[in-house]
């Protein structure tokens, strides 16, 4: 490669270094290039994955500030740059390594931090950005729910409360009536019988 031709391709991967959240550096030995067009296809838009040379993207990395693919930089290697949602991402490259076991995930970096080939398979287990928004935006939106019924419980307690005392009292009131109406009957009886004997 012509010396102005490495320059411009150091310069390309710098920019993709600065302009990406993170980056992930794989090594894709042994697969075809069907598979490498496949591997695009799924990880999508937001994901930039190029096929580099080890020399020209150690110089890139370092003047992007990135140190953590030196010691990773060795055998055919492309790295995924990640415009979007890292957890994608991650899910993309660790489902098609999965299915491809020639994809082989050395490392990356994502927002300055390095991360392993662990730490990036913990990422992709992560739900994505989307997923997280749908979940709060339920929670949201059931919050004002859960707020209603919380101040109507008390209330309809107190409506169930207050018909059940309603029920209650003409239940109480007729034996008390029936229980005055006892009492008065021997003391009409008494009177009657009063009036008898004095006859």
């Amino acid at each position: 490669m012509a010396r102005p031709d490495k320059a411009a391709a150091v310069a390309e991967l710098t920019d993709e270094f600065r302009s990406s959240n993170g980056a992930v550096l794989t090594e894709y030995r042994g697969l075809t290039v069907a598979q490498l067009k496949e591997l695009r296809t799924a990880l999508g838009d937001d994901v930039n994955y190029a096929v580099v040379k080890n020399t020209l993207t150690k110089i890139a990395a370092k003047e992007a500030g990135v140190d953590t693919f030196d010691s990773l930089l060795e055998g055919p290697s492309a790295i995924a740059f990640i415009k979007g949602d890292p957890v994608v991402a991650a899910k993309g490259l660790r489902d098609f390594a999965k299915a491809n076991p020639l994809l082989v995930i050395k490392g990356g970096v994502l927002e300055g931090k390095a991360l392993g080939s662990d730490e990036i398979s913990k990422l992709a287990d992560l739900e994505s950005r989307e997923v997280l928004l749908a979940k709060l935006a339920g929670a949201m939106k059931a919050a004002p729910q859960q707020a209603v019924s919380l101040f109507a419980a008390p209330l309809q307690q107190a409506a169930r409360l207050f018909a059940a005392l309603q029920e209650k009292l003409p239940a109480e009131a007729a034996p008390a009536a029936d229980v005055q109406d006892a009492a008065e009957a021997p003391a009409e009886a008494s009177s009657e019988e009063t009036a008898a004997a004095d006859s």
